[in-house]
């Protein structure tokens, strides 16, 4: 995973400096030394810290990078979260790059936060999904771990995901999860199984079938309260789809074990943090 990060890391940077930073290189002798600091312009939650330190010492190894307040931690106006020194040309090309990380970052960790607040006084837990900026993902899912959130799963390897579509070619609910069995029998695998359900009826045929998580796809509080009470613990529920921080309160008073939020990742606000340089 860490050679994976260091991978998007360095991407970045290619895509921003390409042949070099022409500006610095025209304006900043190669010779003056500067000092940095992140500074906090909203509150919220940081997170990306450990990813900006990287930026800056794929740019140059000598710089020095000082964490102030740690990954994960609540942040208020004015807080200075890290430190930066060493060759100011170094500084300024690795800049944008190591904000866009820092910035996108805690805007995720901030909302997911502001979400399992809402519900902190409930048994749910808050999950993020594959709505992610493509490339991203790791770095967008460590953001929810920051904010108090849960990964439901990273990508299409690593747990059995019954939709709709799948249901539609299957034939049946019960068809679609009969096929991952004898798959897990074939692979000798234990990945878990969750299937979306629309309604009651669905809902009954997957508990029939033993899978391990139900999806509640877009249902209604009363409904998810009615499959609450037929699932009764013998299998996770997890509600889905039109959930906001409006809904949030009133779907995990209904007893869900999981809620999953696209929102969380597929159109965050950025948090407002700028890096401040003096020579």
């Amino acid at each position: 995973m860490e050679t994976h990060i260091r991978e998007i890391i360095r991407r970045a940077l290619d895509e921003d400096i390409q042949t070099g930073d022409v500006t610095t290189q025209a304006v900043i002798p190669d010779e003056v030394f500067g000092k940095g600091k992140f500074l906090v312009k909203a509150n919220g939650v940081i997170a990306g810290l450990n990813i900006a330190e990287q930026v800056f010492k794929i740019v140059d190894d000598k710089i020095v990078y000082k964490v102030l307040i740690c990954d994960g931690e609540k942040v208020n106006v004015d807080d200075i979260v890290a430190e930066v020194e060493g060759n100011a040309s170094s500084i300024l090309t690795a800049e944008r790059t190591a904000l866009n990380f820092l910035q996108r970052m805690s805007g995720i960790a901030t909302l997911t936060n502001t979400f399992v607040e809402k519900i902190k006084h409930t048994k749910a837990k808050i999950l993020d999904t594959r709505k992610t900026v493509p490339g991203l993902r790791l770095l967008d899912k460590e953001a929810v771990r920051l904010g108090g959130g849960k990964n439901h799963r990273i990508g299409l390897f690593d747990m059995f995901l019954i939709k709709d579509n799948h249901i539609e070619i299957a034939g049946s609910i019960t068809k679609a999860i009969d096929a991952c069995r004898k798959f897990q029998q074939k692979k000798n695998s234990e990945l878990k199984i969750e299937v979306e359900t629309k309604n009651i009826k669905e809902v009954k045929e997957a508990l029939n079938c033993g899978v391990d998580i139900i999806m509640l796809d877009n249902m209604s509080v009363p409904a998810m309260k009615r499959a609450v009470g037929l699932v009764a613990g013998r299998a996770l529920l997890e509600a889905s789809g039109n959930v906001n921080l409006q809904r949030i309160s009133e779907i995990a008073a209904a007893g869900v074990d999981l809620i999953s939020v696209g929102e969380l990742t597929h159109s965050v606000r950025a948090a407002d943090i700028s890096l401040k340089i003096k020579s």
